[in-house]
């Protein structure tokens, strides 16, 4: 075990860690098969105590330490965001050069972002997840928006009216019966109310949210676009001072940036250990219906074609460094720490490390690139979104059109580059998309039980998709 590579120790601490969090389930189900009664009568048992005291011995004692490591990883994530920013601009030395790099960062993550959402759009359009339930199932669904649509005043998508035939009557009653029963979710409200504040925001107030009146009050809050706001405007004025002054401040930076990746060292050497307490006390949903599977199985081939394939080949034609299966084992300890925190965050200094040390990219470089990817680069997430949206509305047979579909296009786009980079966010971002085309944002409730997997997914592409953009970049800069 001393001499395995890093990866593989975290490679192990994942399995376990899942192995942990589902050993109970397992144990019930075979015992329900055995017996051949239902799970819920197998916890009405001595093994249904047994699981209660497990889950709670995993949430007292082994939980806390994902925790506790989500948190060092975002302790070092700010601090370290601004300075490698400030270092990696005032290395640059020119601010012409500066701008350049900047155009080409931002038109690269842009247009790897559009790519993303235009395959999921086509794949969820070819393989159509959401006809895999039954007529029957889709046509209460129908109703259901459409007695939703009525309640909040919004024009059917494709002018289509079932719960006015007269053969739908009595499953028209039925489903209002079931919408009076029925409450939402707290996760689910929140959520909806998140989603709403940001709608009700003016057009430009994501340019108003990205310059802060206290950097001090966006680091403690988290907010990563006015820390790189501030360190960019920082380091571009320690350009156009007197080099005696500024080479003062540099030094300090650079001396800074070493302590954090000294940080990021010892932090990893004991992570096999965080990954499994972070993992073990994960709770899996049972919500795998088959539109859920064919749904998961969609985003999955997305994200899988970007990771495989989109990324190598822009590599491939751009930078011609790496090899295929080198690249990816150098960026393996940054890919295992997305998939476990589900933060591209929280993943930011591992990412920076391997970057810098593995594929032996210039500082410079890395410093100002990663960061910005961190915030705007949102590939998996807008791929997602794409394929959730369209996916809903196969659901609740609602054919949209092709202007609809480019507005879910831009608006995932758009959502994504606003996304925070924690777990989850993309939720809230895609009641924003279903919003966009009149569809209900409560419905974000049906994904719930699969999200968790799928947000690991995601994240792994997002922190890919950074190190992919951030090689080509220093081979742009270097021609």
């Amino acid at each position: 075990m001393k001499n395995l590579a890093l990866h593989w120790k975290i490679i192990i601490g994942m399995t376990l860690g899942i192995l942990w969090a589902i050993f109970p389930d397992i144990i019930i189900e075979i015992k329900a098969y055995l017996n051949n009664v239902e799970t819920k009568e197998i916890l009405k048992g001595s093994l249904g105590d047994f699981k209660n005291q497990y889950i709670h011995f995993t949430s007292n004692w082994i939980s806390p330490f994902g925790k506790i490591f989500v948190n060092l990883l975002k302790l070092i994530a700010l601090p370290l965001v601004l300075f490698s920013v400030i270092g990696g601009i005032a290395g640059i030395g020119n601010p012409e050069e500066i701008g350049k790099m900047g155009f080409k960062t931002l038109g690269m993550y842009l247009a790897t972002t559009i790519f993303a959402v235009s395959l999921g759009l086509g794949l969820v359009n070819l393989l159509q997840p959401g006809k895999a339930l039954s007529d029957a199932s889709r046509l209460e669904n129908r109703i259901n928006y459409e007695l939703w649509a009525k309640t909040e005043n919004i024009a059917l998508k494709d002018n289509i009216c079932y719960s006015c035939k007269v053969e739908n009557i009595d499953l028209v009653k039925q489903v209002q019966e079931e919408m009076k029963l029925s409450e939402i979710e707290n996760e689910v409200s929140t959520r909806l109310n998140t989603a709403n504040k940001t709608l009700k925001s003016g057009p430009l107030q994501a340019l108003v949210d990205m310059v802060p009146k206290n950097v001090f009050a966006a680091l403690s809050s988290g907010a990563m676009l006015p820390v790189i706001f501030f360190a960019i405007f920082f380091g571009i004025s320690l350009l156009y001072i007197p080099k005696k002054q500024s080479e003062l401040v540099v030094n300090f930076t650079n001396a800074v940036n070493e302590v954090f990746l000294k940080m990021i060292d010892f932090i990893m050497k004991v992570s096999p250990f965080f990954v499994f307490a972070l993992l073990a006390g994960m709770k899996l949903n049972k919500g795998m219906f088959l539109g859920l599977v064919s749904y998961s199985l969609v985003v999955i081939l997305g994200l899988a074609t970007m990771i495989f394939v989109i990324y190598p080949v822009l590599l491939k034609l751009i930078s011609k460094k790496y090899a295929y299966f080198e690249f990816f084992k150098k960026i393996a300890p940054a890919q295992l720490m997305a998939f476990s925190t589900s933060s591209s965050a929280a993943t930011l200094p591992i990412t920076i490390e391997c970057v810098e040390e593995n594929l032996k990219i210039n500082p410079k470089i890395s410093g100002f690139v990663l960061p910005i990817g961190a915030t705007v680069n949102m590939d998996g997430t807008s791929l997602y979104q794409a394929v959730a949206a369209i996916f809903l509305a196969q659901m609740f047979m609602v054919d949209l059109s092709l202007g609809q579909q480019i507005t879910i296009m831009l608006t995932a786009v758009l959502a994504s580059i606003g996304s925070a980079a924690v777990p989850s966010a993309g939720l809230v971002m895609l009641m924003i998309v279903l919003t966009s085309v009149g569809l209900n944002p409560a419905w974000i409730a049906i994904i719930l039980p699969v999200d968790r997997i799928l947000d690991m997914m995601r994240t792994t592409v997002n922190v890919t998709g950074d190190a992919t953009i951030c090689a080509v970049i220093d081979k742009l800069e270097e021609e």
